[in-house]
Order: C-alpha cells, then structure tokens, then sequence
C-alpha cells in the first residue's frame, strides 16, 4: 500500500509500501496491548456480517490471524499490475475503488464504507476490473494473506456465499452505472449518485472533483450540473457537502434521460 503522490500510477514509490511501513494504529488498553488489540478485533468481525455465523472461538482464531493498521488519507492499497494477495477488511473510512484511463482522468468503480471488503485476489474481484484501490480519507483496516483467506475464509461455504453476493451486488451497480453512462444525461446521473451516497438527505465527503470522477466526466461539467441542480432548488452545496432539498423531485430527476 502507498500513499498517492500524483494523478497516475507512474508516481508512486514501491518503497512507500503500507505492508513494510505503515505505523499500526495504537491498540486499546485493556489487561494488554495484545489483548486490547485482539478484543478490537474480534469486536470488528462480530459486527461484519460477513462472518455473522462464526462462533467467538472461530473469529478470535481469524482475529489472530489478520493485522490492523492505520492509513493516511491518499494510501494505495494496490495497482492494477500487483498481485500481493491480500484482503482487507475496512472498519474505519472510506475507500475508492477505481480505473485510470492513459490521460490520467480517473473513474470510480466503488466506494466502500466500513465493514465492507476488498483485495488483490481475483476472485475478490480485483482480475475483474483491473483497478487501483485507494483511502479516500482516514482508513483503520484488517489485512488477510492468501494463505489465511484459504484457511479461514475458503473453508467456510456460508462466508464465501456472503462473498460471491457482495461481489453479485457490486457488479449490479457497475453494469447500471454503464447502462446510466450510455442513456442518461450528466444531471439525472448526478441525482442517481446522490440518492445513493445521501445519509439522512446528506452527502459528505465529495468534492465536484470526486463527483466527476465517479461518472467518468470533466469537473467543469460537474460542477455546472450540480448549479443546476441547486437553482432548481433540490440540492445545497456545502464544502464537501450536498444536503438534499427535495428528495421526490430528485428521485424523479434521476429517472429523466
């Protein structure tokens, strides 16, 4: 994993790599800092439901198993052209899951939140969409080698389910994100993002930058959509921040060609 340095893959330093260097994240005090750790782990796994079924025996033997590190914001996790094996388990932050075109214009594929998955291993996904992976802001997360994903994860059918359906849902969201891309207009596809990203009829956390990266267009076109929007009175733009004004009319909106 590296902390990014410029707008392509060509910048970064292999000698920046999360794996060797990353500081790990202060453990929590409990009888001692292993224990404090591994408590913080289990914790982590008994509140992902991807691994809902396990026993505490069976997730204290996976919590031995992973290593939880702290990550700057700008951290890449992988490159398309890497095959370190890991999976990492997010408990903390945000990370983007994205391509770079050979100018350098970056499109989202994903924004994964906490409790969600990702990794190098193809059948993660990773072989599926030749992607970068990245922290988009403060990330605490777990890490998995190949052997242990075999040992702890493979072997279990009920976890790999939950695995292949996340993976099921993701590439639902790519395919309408295609589809949207080829049918519909920059302001209905703006208020689809929207609707999807809203927290209480809030979005933070997105700059007119990273909302054009998620749609694969200029920013310039970004931005004059959202005012758009704004003078139509469905949104208010914040820094870094949308409050939705008018949730119906925005969901008719994204319905529009």
């Amino acid at each position: 994993m590296r902390k990014r340095t410029g707008n392509t893959a060509k910048t970064r330093s292999p000698h920046n790599s999360l794996r060797s260097a990353s500081k790990v994240s202060p453990p929590v005090a409990v009888s001692s800092p292993e224990a404090g750790t591994l408590l913080s782990k289990i914790g982590y796994l008994s509140a992902m439901e991807l691994f809902s079924d396990m026993s505490h025996a069976e997730k204290e033997e996976v919590s031995r198993a992973i290593t939880m590190r702290t990550c700057p914001p700008g951290t890449v996790f992988y490159n398309p052209g890497e095959t370190g094996e890991v999976m990492f388990l997010l408990k903390k932050g945000t990370v983007q899951i994205y391509r770079l075109s050979p100018e350098g214009r970056r499109l989202v594929i994903a924004r994964l939140k906490p409790y969600s998955f990702f990794g190098e291993m193809s059948v993660l996904g990773q072989g599926m969409y030749e992607s970068f992976a990245e922290a988009e802001d403060e990330c605490v997360l777990c890490a998995m080698s190949r052997r242990d994903v075999e040992r702890h994860i493979f072997s279990r059918p009920q976890v790999m389910v939950r695995i292949l359906k996340a993976l099921g849902e993701r590439l639902v969201e790519v395919e309408q994100m295609f589809e949207d891309a080829a049918f519909k207009g920059l302001v209905p596809r703006i208020a689809s993002l929207l609707i999807r990203e809203a927290r209480s009829n809030e979005v933070q956390g997105l700059s007119h930058q990273e909302i054009a990266d998620h749609l694969g267009v200029y920013r310039e076109s970004a931005t004059m959509a959202l005012n758009q929007m704004k003078m139509a009175g469905l949104i208010e733009i914040g820094r870094r921040r949308i409050v939705i004004l008018d949730r119906k009319r925005l969901q008719r909106a994204a319905l529009d060609q």
